[in-house]
């Protein structure tokens, strides 16, 4: 195990100059003294280099000495100085006890005082490593600085356990070497995934953007955060949402007993949520909905509207189904409707709204549904349709028609 102290900074952390290191390899000891980069954090690149030559699963323990009283949480200080994991990353390490406050286990929201001492034992980081992978999908903007695209069904966005490859970041890190040039940015959270400042699910489609350098990252990553950014998606709901338009305010957190499902939450895990729908078209059972995301909570539309009483079309792990009623008869390609008609949710992603990171342009970007929910959306029309009002005429012909 290396420990490393350093001494004081500008920033109120202590750091040696020489990088004052105990380790049982001295050898070592001109490799761990750069360890910190610039403005007291943890370089990744080092890092990974220092555990190139420590024992497999060795973790490397940095310590922090406060110099003065910080108005600031544990694991949001943390994130100044780890840049390259996420916040929810360090509050795991946290709750594993990775992470000491004066030789004691805190908790992420400890606030700090003059005087703590912080130990953090670091993992081996992720290698940084991408496989450039082709697959095929739509760019609606490509500059220097991002890249905005319409996002297939089924492509997971970044690499997880048991998926390491066939992602839409190594589809990114092939597009740049093979048609546009550029990369993605270093940074990502827990650096497994560069480039990448908002996600979708892996079964919904729709309008992304990514980063191409690091400004660009953080500063799109800002504007999440701090909800500035407008996301609308299209969603086939089950029944007929009452009233038509609605606001949903209900916060979301892990469900009590299922690992991969999330639920409303009234408790210290939920997390506030805000989702606002409208209804486009009413058909027989289903509706045809736009949501607008005023947070970014994991399954969000799929939890609201399964709450409600309205799971997504084809959502069956939260309640919905994949095929449509029988008294619809066959569709105009022939296929009993029995059949599933949509092998996924039916939630796509149309509008999304930022300010360029580098020169604070609004911009506005629209990507057009695929044909699976295209051809869902014909095939209910088929039983009987109810347009309710203008704008959704507007909207869902031009997106459908």
């Amino acid at each position: 195990m290396f420990t490393i102290q350093p001494d004081r900074t500008r920033s109120g952390v202590d750091r040696n100059p020489r990088g004052r290191v105990s380790t049982e390899e001295p050898e070592l000891l001109d490799q761990t003294a750069e360890l910190l980069g610039g403005g007291g954090t943890i370089d990744l690149e080092r890092l990974q280099a220092l555990h190139a030559t420590a024992q497999d699963g060795e973790p490397v323990v940095v310590q922090f000495k406060l110099r003065r009283d910080l108005d600031k949480r544990l694991d949001r200080y943390l994130t100044d100085r780890i840049p390259f994991l996420s916040r929810t990353g360090l509050q795991h390490l946290i709750r594993d006890g990775a992470v000491l406050v004066n030789d004691r286990p805190p908790k992420p929201s400890t606030k700090l005082r003059q005087g703590d001492r912080l130990a953090v034992f670091l993992p081996a980081p992720p290698s940084s490593d991408i496989p450039a992978e082709p697959h095929d999908f739509e760019v609606l903007h490509e500059d220097e600085y991002i890249i905005v695209l319409n996002k297939p069904a089924g492509l997971l966005v970044h690499p997880a356990k048991g998926h390491q490859s066939g992602t839409l970041v190594n589809a990114l890190a092939w597009h740049f070497q093979n048609r546009s040039g550029g990369e993605l940015s270093k940074v990502g959270q827990d650096h497994a995934r560069p480039g990448i400042v908002h996600r979708l699910d892996r079964h919904t489609s729709g309008v992304m953007v990514a980063a191409k350098n690091e400004t660009a990252h953080w500063r799109l990553v800002k504007q999440f955060e701090e909800r500035t950014v407008g996301k609308r998606y299209l969603a086939i709901v089950h029944g007929l949402p009452e009233p038509a338009a609605e606001l949903i305010d209900s916060p979301l957190g892990p469900h009590p007993r299922q690992r991969l499902l999330q639920a409303v939450r009234h408790d210290d895990l939920g997390k506030p949520a805000v989702s606002i729908y409208r209804t486009l078209e009413q058909y027989e059972e289903h509706a045809l909905l736009e949501v607008e995301l005023k947070t970014g909570r994991t399954h969000q539309i799929r939890v609201h509207l399964s709450h409600r009483g309205h799971p997504l079309l084809g959502d069956d792990l939260y309640g919905g189904q994949r095929s449509l009623p029988a008294a619809l008869g066959p569709g105009p390609d022939g296929l009993d409707l029995a059949e599933p008609v949509v092998d996924r949710q039916a939630l796509h992603a149309t509008h999304l709204r930022i300010h360029h990171p580098i020169s604070g342009e609004p911009m506005a970007f629209a990507a057009s549904p695929p044909e699976d929910l295209c051809g869902a959306v014909r095939r209910l029309r088929r039983g009987g349709c109810t347009t309710l009002s203008p704008a959704g005429a507007e909207l869902s012909g031009s997106l459908f028609d």
